[in-house]
């Protein structure tokens, strides 16, 4: 009896010496909170709309479940919600932001405006790499990049300051188009308008990806003839359509031509603040990976006709250095053509 007793005693020093169960800190972080999501651009877009869908699916990846709200902040050609996100906003994880694919190249070309910095931002993961396209408006006939050599195509273009201005300046300065570029318009939904009334016979960049989620009707009545795919490699669904940096005419063009078109592998990146907690980023880049394989996720994508061919907050963090790292002289050359919209 003693020697079951003085047992049992002994198991309960042992009991009363293990640590408790550890209290998990991300989670407590964020138990009770809502995170907000910055939206550079203006509601209805492809962007605002993948924000929107992750914001209803992330949170519960999250430890904590925290809510995830979606707030609008166009403005200075979208510069003006990376340097909020950047300066302004707090540093503890509570803010997402659904940044434009052109910011980092914006950054390494000194671009107007810039206040931030995208290799202290946290990335967080991309949801897909969809080619940026200039398109042609059914009614004009132009259905190849080569009419556009001899005959004069007027393209609309939200901002001044953006890809769609960009894209078709460097093909006039470097390969000798006749892009008559209309800019200014207040969002990429405007210039849509504008071409079914003829005001503008195409645009000069949208993603393949925005065409299939927000005019996906456009796409199968072939109302868009797509001239120029921006990116990487070739698209499975545009064989035939030439990337940008194979029209150059000549080594160093070709080149200015591929740094335009290095960064489309982040087309809809999302980034938190800089100096977040290292153990709080991690949860946020596992939660995206999750939410990225999330059969509700991906069946709202579906429905919704949003293509999701995610990358990794460590990838995008790659490209993000790779587009820093690459030579003045390019970086120069491409300046030039950036300071030339300003110059008009």
């Amino acid at each position: 009896m003693v020697t079951l007793r003085a047992a049992l005693g002994a198991a309960v020093v042992v009991l009363a010496c293990q640590p408790a169960t550890a209290a998990d800190p991300v989670a407590d972080f964020y138990r009770g909170k809502t995170i907000q999501m910055i939206v550079a651009t203006a509601p209805g877009g492809d962007y605002d709309t993948r924000a929107r869908l992750l914001s209803r699916h992330m949170g519960r990846h999250i430890p904590g479940e925290p809510g995830i709200v979606p707030t609008n902040m166009p403005g200075a050609v979208c510069v003006q919600a990376a340097n909020y996100v950047a300066g302004v906003a707090p540093r503890d994880g509570t803010v997402m932001h659904a940044i434009m694919q052109n910011m980092t190249a914006h950054q390494a070309i000194g671009g107007t405006g810039v206040k931030y910095d995208v290799t202290k931002l946290g990335w967080i993961g991309n949801t897909t790499d969809s080619p940026n396209l200039i398109s042609a408006w059914h009614t004009t006939g132009i259905t190849r990049i080569e009419q556009v050599l001899e005959k004069e195509l007027v393209v609309g273009a939200p901002g001044t300051a953006t890809t769609s201005v960009y894209y078709p300046l460097a093909l006039n300065l470097l390969v000798g188009t006749k892009f008559k570029i209309i800019s200014g318009y207040p969002g990429g939904n405007n210039v849509n308008i504008a071409m079914e009334r003829g005001e503008v016979g195409g645009r000069g960049s949208n993603s393949l990806a925005a065409w299939k989620s927000t005019r996906p009707n456009w796409l199968t009545e072939k109302k868009l003839a797509h001239l120029v795919q921006i990116g990487l490699k070739r698209h499975p669904e545009l064989p035939d359509v030439p990337l940008l940096f194979e029209l150059a005419r000549n080594e160093a063009d070709r080149q200015v031509l591929h740094f335009l078109s290095v960064d489309v592998p982040l087309s809809r990146a999302y980034v938190t603040t800089p100096d977040v907690p290292t153990e709080r980023l991690a949860a946020l880049r596992r939660a995206f990976n999750a939410t990225m394989k999330d059969p509700a996720f991906l069946a709202e994508a579906a429905k919704s006709r949003i293509d999701i061919s995610p990358s990794t907050g460590e990838e995008a963090q790659k490209i993000v250095e790779s587009v820093l790292r690459t030579p003045p002289e390019i970086i120069k050359r491409t300046k030039a053509i950036f300071d030339s919209v300003t110059k008009k």
